[in-house]
């Protein structure tokens, strides 16, 4: 996910990129893998290569993880920046997600186009079919249980750092696409009226996977804010 936005930064930046649990190259996330969990697994491989306080970057899933991290351990974030991260939903946004995780349990293959349908703009996908083929292939090569855990952590973890969100001490930046069907520009808004310490930034015309999509806008606006705060 991050192998094009990495480049982007600037010389300089020690750069840890980390696979969650049932991800990559981690071990599998057991069933009741909760935020909680992914969050204390982030935490585990900061003390194991930095005593300094980390500019944190999270993804989609990846951002909740963030956020709960952030609230629980805020001596140790510098700035704390959400990528295309979900707000605590409406009942309405709920409802969707939770239709996406009763199909995800059922038929993995339909789950996956889906994800592609909503990730992907017909311009893109006519453009670089080889990535959409690699990121349905990515998808459909998971571990069924652990994807499930994950998106299960995923679908309900909202509900669990909405009530942190006000312990946050770090300087947030919430990005998102303008286009994206999940992670909306209105969540952004709604994550950071609900952040001591928070702008918004939204990419115009981008769906969900700014990485892969806008690298180059993701790193300048990612460099950007940590610029904030030297940790």
């Amino acid at each position: 996910m991050w192998q094009r936005c990495v480049p982007e930064l600037p010389a300089g930046h020690r750069v840890i990129w980390v696979d969650l649990r049932g991800h990559g190259a981690s071990p599998p996330a057991d069933p009741g893998t909760s935020l909680g969990d992914l969050a204390d697994d982030v935490a585990e491989v900061l003390d194991h290569i930095s005593a300094h306080r980390v500019h944190l970057v999270g993804f989609s899933l990846g951002a909740l993880v963030a956020a709960h991290l952030a609230a629980h351990h805020p001596s140790r974030i510098a700035t704390l920046s959400l990528v295309s991260s979900v707000a605590p939903r409406t009942p309405q946004e709920r409802a969707a997600v939770v239709r996406r995780l009763e199909a995800a349990r059922t038929d993995p293959a339909v789950t996956a186009d889906g994800a592609v349908e909503r990730w992907f703009s017909p311009e893109w996908r006519l453009r670089e079919p080889d990535l959409v083929t690699e990121i349905r292939s990515t998808l459909l090569a998971n571990d069924h249980a652990s994807y499930l855990a994950c998106y299960t952590a995923f679908a309900t973890g909202d509900e669990e750092v909405g009530p942190l969100l006000g312990r946050i001490t770090a300087p947030v930046m919430a990005i998102t696409g303008s286009e994206d069907p999940g992670s909306t520009p209105a969540m952004s808004r709604r994550l950071a009226s609900a952040l001591p310490d928070a702008r918004v930034r939204i990419v115009a015309g981008a769906r969900h996977l700014l990485p892969l999509e806008r690298p180059r806008e993701l790193a300048a606006a990612l460099t950007e804010h940590f610029e904030r705060t030297t940790p």
